[in-house]
Formats: structure tokens, C-alpha cells, sequence
């Protein structure tokens, strides 16, 4: 009798212990993964590129909903047999909010608000760049295993306001506003930044994710 009363005792455990990670979720749960950009166009001797590489950091602080930030770099170089004629280096900071919501087995559907921050400058002109953004995203999160999954966004809305200072002279601040907008760039950029039609934000974004 006592044999099967503690049976009993340990299954009713294991079933309630069970029952709490269910409704726990991914709560508690960190998470890593990184956006990376590449880009170049090249023109007889002249070559143009943009690099971006922005590692994100993160946590679920309920079953359904994460906080985390990413910083990371940006690199808009323009250069001939001439020598460099513009490279500008700029930081990102962002941070986020998501939330989650279960579709079917290992597949999850997100809505990410996020407020990056960019700001750096051309090197060769001294010119300073500074952004200040607000971004509403929607995505697929599929999990391969409770380790490591695959996630797609991509931009729902877009708010950035960014301001180019020239060293001598009066400064340029440029406000974009979008919805559910492809990627596009100021022609201002091109002028004043250089390289491969740079693109500060990014509307499509494409990675990989560790949970630990």
C-alpha cells in the first residue's frame, strides 16, 4: 500500500511539475541571435559598400513576451584607385519589446517594437550622423529545437528622423515615415554618405536564434 501511495505521490509531482513549465512558457528563457548586411556595387575603379552587423541580446520576462537590445556597427565606405574618399563608421543601439503568440507546434507569429539609435560619422569629411527611430515590425519565429530557431520580420511601420552635420556649415535633419515600406534610400544619403546606396535601417530582417 505505502509502495503505491508513493507512486502516486511522485507521478501527481512529475504531472504538476509538468503543468507549471506549460503555463511558464519560455519565461525565464535568454536568447541570442544577430542581424547581418552586406552590400557593394562597383563602377570602373570606384567601389561602394555597406556592412551591418547588429548582435541582439534578450530575455522573456513572461511565457509570451521579451525584452532585449542590440548593439552593433555600421560601415558605409566609398573608395577608388584614388584612395578612400568616404567611410563613415556608425553605433547602433536598440532596444526592443516582443510578443508572442503560438500558431501551430514549433511555429510562432511576433509583433517587435523597436527604438534604434544610430549615430557615428564620415571620417574623411568629419561630417556626424546621428538617427533616432521607431520601429513596428511583425514576424515568423519557427523553433528547429528548444535551443535554436529561425526568425523573418519585416516592417510594418517606420519612423526615423536623422540629422547630417557637416564640420563647416548648417546641418541637414531628413524625416522618414512609412507603412509596410520596401527598402529605400534618401537620395541625400548617397551624397553626403557614400557607398553601396547606404541604408541606415533596414526593413527585411532574416537570422538565427540560440535560447539558453
Amino acid at each position: 500500500m505505502k509502495k503505491i501511495v508513493t507512486l502516486a505521490g511522485i507521478l501527481l509531482l512529475g504531472l504538476t511539475v509538468k503543468a507549471q513549465e506549460a503555463s511558464q512558457g519560455l519565461k525565464g528563457t535568454w536568447f541570442a541571435t544577430s542581424q547581418f548586411g552586406y552590400q557593394q556595387t562597383k563602377t570602373a575603379d570606384e567601389k561602394n559598400t555597406s556592412l551591418s552587423v547588429l548582435p541582439i541580446v534578450g530575455t522573456f520576462v513572461s511565457p509570451s513576451v521579451a525584452v532585449g537590445a542590440g548593439i552593433g556597427y555600421i560601415n558605409i565606405k566609398s573608395e577608388s584607385d584614388a584612395g578612400t574618399e568616404a567611410k563613415t563608421d556608425l553605433i547602433v543601439v536598440q532596444p526592443l519589446v516582443r510578443k508572442y503568440w503560438n500558431i501551430a507546434s514549433s511555429l510562432y507569429f511576433f509583433g517587435q517594437a523597436a527604438l534604434p539609435v544610430i549615430t557615428g560619422k564620415e571620417k574623411e569629411s568629419d561630417l556626424k550622423v546621428n538617427q533616432f527611430g521607431l520601429s513596428v515590425s511583425g514576424g515568423f519565429d519557427y523553433f528547429i529545437t528548444k535551443n535554436f530557431s529561425v526568425e523573418f520580420s519585416y516592417d510594418l511601420a517606420n519612423f526615423t528622423t536623422t540629422t547630417i552635420e557637416p564640420k563647416n556649415g548648417e546641418k541637414t535633419t531628413v524625416t522618414n515615415f512609412g507603412l509596410a515600406h520596401v527598402a529605400n534610400v534618401d537620395p541625400f544619403y548617397n551624397t553626403a554618405l557614400a557607398g553601396s546606396n547606404p541604408n541606415l535601417t533596414s526593413p527585411l530582417s532574416f537570422g538565427f536564434k540560440f535560447l539558453f
